[in-house]
């Protein structure tokens, strides 16, 4: 298997970037799930957020990565062919996915920034991105949650469209992005 992206199939590195990725993304939204198990002002639920934070930031820097895997490498050819309309919906299902990826951990920097709150990342404290003002912090919040819900059924899609390609349609979108094909 070639590291990079070929006519028929992702390379190691895309296949990698996207199974971390998604390993990631479970473990951000598991962190702010599980927090709430925790008494407010409670060492174990300030733990989950920071770890939230970071999770979340570490999305942030790998997504960056995993886009310029993407734009530099051929893209596979699914076989047989899906109809038109079908590869105009993954690709509009992959740039919100994308815009997850991108969008959330910066509302979440923001919001933090906003909040007037450090933002970790691993030991590091990132800068604040803009000053400390709590009704925009309220207001990126919101955004942010709203999108974290709107996560979930993308994601949710993502994984249904693979299923619904393997063993419906039966052509080789998910098997080009398996570990290991």
């Amino acid at each position: 298997m070639h590291w990079k992206n070929t006519s028929t199939g992702f390379g190691s590195l895309a296949i990698a970037l996207h199974w971390l990725m998604l390993l990631l993304i479970i473990a951000v939204y598991a962190t702010m799930e599980l927090k709430g198990i925790y008494p407010k002002g409670s060492p174990s639920r300030e733990a989950m957020q920071t770890w939230h934070y970071m999770l979340g930031l570490s999305v942030f820097l790998l997504v960056w990565l995993r886009l310029s895997v993407r734009l530099s490498g051929a893209v596979p050819l699914i076989a047989p062919p899906p109809p038109a309309w079908q590869a105009a919906l993954a690709k509009a299902m992959h740039l919100a996915l994308y815009a997850l990826m991108f969008g959330l951990p910066l509302l979440g920097w923001l919001t933090l920034s906003a909040k007037g709150e450090a933002v970790p990342l691993f030991g590091m404290e990132l800068p604040a991105l803009i000053g400390k003002n709590k009704d925009l912090a309220k207001q990126l919040k919101d955004i942010h949650e709203a999108g974290a819900t709107a996560g979930y059924f993308l994601i949710g899609l993502h994984a249904a469209a693979a299923l619904f390609h393997h063993y419906i349609k039966r052509d080789n979108t998910l098997q080009m992005i398996l570990p290991g094909r």
